[in-house]
């Protein structure tokens, strides 16, 4: 038996999610490839050489990133395949559930069909920085949530998120995002103090929208899909994000070295969700409790 999982991450939290299915799916003997969704898929692998087929993605102003639907539209289509979708966000609001609907209606007319839907919560790469705390319980819970879901979705549960009143019209109105961003990079500026010409910026942006010249002159093209890829991991924090800038969160969150158990720092958004956050660690709770 073998499984492809179709991932897109902007700065990694997908991509840890799914290497903790890959782990669960190959320790219960299915071999598993994760595809890096990118710009250029002139490599995308045939749904059809798989037994378990699987879409991962972080949620973008509650929809799927435009680089998700991109691969819709050019995915082969089948007789009859059934998928499960893998999606994490940095808050666990109950809208985030409709953020797949453009997404499986594409996929849905070339013969897929919806068996499983799982959401994650992971921390903040835009908005606001969680505490180092905050992010390890987020990563924490995840850690032992996805091998319980991950046998689910071997087992073949079926598991569906379910929709909120007027999730759908938030959703469309909001895809106006992935046209903004598109003009939003266009204006991004790297400061050329800070800039050390690492090019890692350039070499890991999945839409291939910066360029830098031999001059060390930086350019932005409009495929900018907002995942923050370039400003999350500058090594000197040398971005600038066009609009959105006081968004902007820099640097990788230590999700391996810091304790969920430190004491927690005062923190000015500790409001922010305050009940949706209590009501995902404690169904999560619960399902690993009820899982030993």
């Amino acid at each position: 038996m073998n499984a492809i999982i179709y991932a897109f991450s902007g700065t990694g939290n997908t991509s840890r999610i799914c290497s903790l299915y890959k782990q669960e799916f190959e320790r219960n003997g299915v071999q598993t490839t994760i595809y890096p969704v990118r710009t250029d898929m002139d490599d995308l692998p045939d749904p059809s050489a798989f037994d378990l087929v699987g879409f991962a993605y972080p949620i973008h102003a509650f929809n799927a990133p435009s680089i998700m639907l991109d691969l819709a539209k050019k995915i082969k289509a089948v007789s009859r395949k059934e998928f499960f979708i893998l999606k994490s966000s940095g808050e666990p609001l109950k809208v985030n559930n409709v953020s797949s609907l453009r997404f499986v209606g594409i996929l849905e007319k070339k013969g897929y069909v919806l068996k499983s839907e799982y959401h994650y919560v992971m921390p903040y790469n835009m908005i606001f920085r969680h505490t180092d705390r905050e992010a390890v319980r987020m990563w924490e819970t995840a850690k032992a949530l996805c091998p319980i879901e991950a046998r689910e979705v071997l087992r073949g549960v079926e598991h569906k998120l379910p929709h909120v009143c007027f999730g759908r019209l938030i959703a469309w109105l909001l895809r106006i995002e992935q046209i903004a961003m598109r003009i939003n990079g266009r204006f991004f500026r790297v400061k050329a103090d800070k800039c050390i010409l690492c090019r890692k910026c350039e070499k890991a942006c999945p839409a291939k929208n910066i360029r830098i010249g031999e001059d060390g002159r930086f350019a932005f093209g409009k495929n900018c899909i907002m995942c923050a890829r370039c400003s999350f991991h500058c090594p000197t924090d040398a971005f600038k994000i066009g609009i959105l800038n006081g968004w902007r969160v820099n640097g990788a969150y230590p999700l391996e070295s810091a304790s969920a158990s430190a004491p927690e720092p005062k923190h000015r958004h500790g409001w922010y969700c305050k009940r949706a956050y209590a009501r995902y660690y404690s169904k999560a709770k619960e399902k690993i409790a009820n899982d030993r």
